[in-house]
């Protein structure tokens, strides 16, 4: 090869983000990256960052308008009892991924303003700049009303929709009073998406089980839009979907969307079948389409994920002060193991059986007796529902039985921590711990996993993460395990506990690779290539009809 041809590959290889030279390369390295990462070369080797992102914008898709729609919003704002305004960053999933999204990108943000002095924040058109230090978006925060969230958010979303989704051997409840109230704050979000949208055509990022009928709306006002649609939720098989009520009515709302996403090529399938049973459409399972009414959704599996490296991460100390800090907060002796469970009081996360396991490893296992915590820091969550209020009851009923059975004087074996925290404390646990537990019961991805990977630099600890989670498809160095099998649950913290720091870190190296590659960058990164992909595409049919 001549040095000029050399010199050429080389500024394409650098342009592209491949492989450096002497790395291997498909014979399409030199293609725009749009079209590698999203087709046949997803081997090819891309660092996903806010820059690289950035990069796909401007080249692939110049001058686009984005938005996002879900019911949480990124910032709250609320009164404390002196008067006062705190901000507030909520713990959740959601938002942890797709807030640096934002950041990068840019656009809009809708979401329901939950906060006590949310109305005092915002402008006369209800929009705020964030973040408050460096604003790089727009917050819209739209208003409902008490009942409007009872309807949509505690009684359809949450009654209903969720236990079905999830299987978690919790009846979902539909109300015909809830569906009403469900469809109205769909269409109440789809007129301002319409609202705030300053062109016919913008991408338009849904999120989540709580707008299935958005998709729909926004196509039927905005037809020109792109309408991404990600449901971060697993989707049921077409069996158990069909206990819903008005099962066509959301297939039909989903399939408004340009694509429609899931965690898992599973729940893909779960979708196609279910549109199967109740829907007059065309199935391409090949390629993963659905028609219907003559226009296309594809459906694609989407692994969401966390930032790289998390901003958390940047503010933590070493992990032997969190070690101290944690033990001295909670009279820990310093010859004490720690395990860690993180999450919101939800019944699909399994934390009465995660706390049954400790139970059973001290039973089991006695020379563990004083020698190892368990902490459960657990957020109170929609605690309007029975379901929800009487798993708290539980927990703290659990716990006190395990530590009364086990406990001494000066040691307990559960510390359950019922109060929200924040991503500093999270993070600070994370880098305590000798063990993280995550054990849901069913769960679509569950960010917890990849961020207690993400937060161990030292490349120490050990993740027990359920099998019933998306992330053990990518995260298969874990130990992973049966949730429902309290006796396996207790072997693999025994395993935990007992595992030589040279195999700790070998596991966790493999799961720091993954997580860093398949970023919540790369996450978006394949969502808006599918994007520029079909809109380059329809440019070309509407000339072609042209002519």
């Amino acid at each position: 090869m001549s040095s000029s041809a050399a010199a050429f590959l080389a500024a394409l290889w650098r342009r592209w983000g491949a492989p450096p030279p002497g790395a291997p390369a498909s014979a399409d390295a030199t293609f725009p990256l749009f079209r590698r990462i999203g087709g046949s070369a997803e081997s090819i080797y891309v660092e996903w960052s806010p820059r690289t992102l950035s990069r796909l914008l401007v080249e692939e898709l110049p001058g686009v308008e984005i938005m996002v729609v879900s019911n949480r919003e990124p910032y709250i704002h609320n009164r404390t009892s002196d008067g006062g305004v705190v901000l507030q960053l909520p713990a959740s999933g959601l938002v942890s991924a797709l807030e640096p999204v934002m950041r990068t990108c840019g656009g809009t943000w809708i979401a329901h303003g939950s906060g006590s002095a949310d109305r005092d924040m915002v402008d006369a058109h209800d929009r705020l700049r964030v973040p408050p230090a460096h604003p790089d978006y727009t917050l819209r925060r739209i208003w409902l009303s008490e009942e409007e969230i009872d309807g949509h958010y505690y009684g359809f979303s949450n009654e209903g929709l969720w236990p079905l989704c999830h299987i978690a051997f919790v009846r979902p409840l539909f109300r015909a009073e809830d569906w009403e109230a469900y469809r109205a704050v769909n269409q109440k979000f789809a007129d301002v998406v319409v609202a705030e949208a300053g062109r016919e055509d913008p991408i338009v990022l849904v999120q989540d089980y709580h707008f299935a009928l958005l998709p729909r709306m926004i196509r039927n006002a905005l037809p020109k839009a792109t309408i991404i649609t990600f449901w971060h939720i697993p989707w049921p098989n077409g069996e158990t979907f069909g206990i819903c009520p008005w099962r066509e009515e959301i297939i039909d709302g989903l399939l408004g969307s340009t694509v429609l996403g899931f965690h898992t090529r599973q729940h893909c399938n779960n979708f196609l079948e279910s549109t199967d049973r109740f829907m007059e459409s065309r199935i391409d399972r090949e390629h993963g389409s659905v028609t219907l009414r003559g226009r296309e959704t594809l459906i694609r599996p989407y692994p969401i994920s966390i930032e790289w490296p998390p901003a958390a991460l940047a503010t933590q100390a070493p992990v032997a002060e969190c070690r101290r800090a944690v033990r001295a907060r909670l009279g820990l002796a310093d010859d004490v193991r720690i395990a860690v469970g993180i999450e919101r009081f939800d019944y699909t996360k399994g934390i009465l059986d995660r706390m049954a396991a400790v139970h059973d490893l001290l039973t089991q296992h006695p020379q563990w007796r004083e020698k190892i915590v368990f902490i459960q820091a657990a957020a109170p969550t929609r605690s309007k529902l029975g379901a929800y209020e009487k798993l708290q009851s539980d927990a703290v009923r659990l716990a006190d039985a395990i530590n009364a059975a086990h406990g001494t004087a000066a040691w307990k074996p559960i510390h359950l921590v019922i109060r929200h925290h924040d991503q500093r404390e999270v993070y600070e646990l994370f880098r305590a711990a000798d063990v993280c537990v995550v054990s849901s019961l069913h769960d679509g991805m569950n960010l917890v996993a990849k961020e207690f990977v993400a937060s161990r630099d030292d490349e120490q600890g050990v993740l027990v993460l359920s099998s019933f989670a998306g992330a053990s498809r990518e995260l298969s160095e874990a130990l992973i395990v049966n949730p429902y099998d309290t006796r396996a649950m207790a072997d693999a913290f025994a395993a935990a506990l007992r595992m030589p720091e040279a195999e700790q870190r070998d596991r966790l190296r493999l799961m720091r690779d993954v997580v860093r590659q398949r970023n919540v960058h790369r996450w978006a990164a394949q969502m808006l290539i599918d994007a520029a992909r079909i809109r380059r595409r329809e440019t070309i049919q509407a000339l072609s009809a042209e002519d």
